[in-house]
């Protein structure tokens, strides 16, 4: 990636998403050096103007960016960088500097601390106790709470049936995860059945 530092004076824009739910998390600069000792580290490093030096994101607080993908903008002038957050990204202790805006890309999150759970082997986790019960239990409980959402759908209490929908889509996770099957794969046919139409 060629990247175009004249154009700011040495210094090119760089959004920071998180990986996982898209979220925007902060913005801050970067010049070559940064750029380097951020694609060598695997850590975002900007060049703080306050300070005029590098400045690795996380160096005291120890909530640090994981890169997982570097993106160039048309111009090669802007980069975005698509993290894993160690832990608060902002100062005043939220996820984002963008204040905690609801995140779109929730279930994605969501995924990943049911992967967590069931990889860890954490045992007093309902997720993990129910994965270990075997495909056919998975399978059984996402049938219960379809017919639960289709009973509350039926009747007028709309905060009933949000949690019937979410109790379903939870365990709709857990049996993608018991078939070896992500949301993203889900979502990957959704797309091309949108495209064919």
């Amino acid at each position: 990636m060629k990247i175009d530092f004249t154009k700011g004076k040495g210094l090119v824009p760089v959004v920071i998403q998180d990986n996982t739910t898209l979220q925007v998390l902060m913005v801050g600069y970067m010049n070559e050096e940064a750029y380097r000792k951020t694609v060598s580290e695997q850590k975002v490093t900007f060049f703080s103007r306050s300070k005029n030096r590098l400045w690795t994101k996380g160096e005291t607080s120890g909530n640090f960016l994981y890169v997982k993908e570097i993106l160039s903008d048309c111009d090669n002038d802007s980069l975005l960088i698509k993290a894993d957050p160690a832990g608060p990204v902002c100062h005043t202790g939220t996820k984002s500097c963008f204040a905690d805006s609801q995140v779109k890309g929730f279930l994605y999150h969501l995924e990943n601390i049911i992967n967590k759970r069931i990889e860890d082997d954490a045992e007093e986790s309902y997720t993990n106790k129910l994965y270990k019960r075997g495909i056919n239990k998975v399978a059984q409980k996402v049938g219960e709470e379809a017919v639960e959402l289709v009973i509350e759908a039926k009747d007028d209490n709309i905060g009933l049936f949000k949690n019937e929908a979410a109790d379903l889509l939870y365990h709709l996770l857990i049996l993608l995860k018991a078939k070896g099957v992500s949301l993203q794969n889900i979502e990957e046919v959704l797309q091309q059945r949108h495209r064919e139409k």
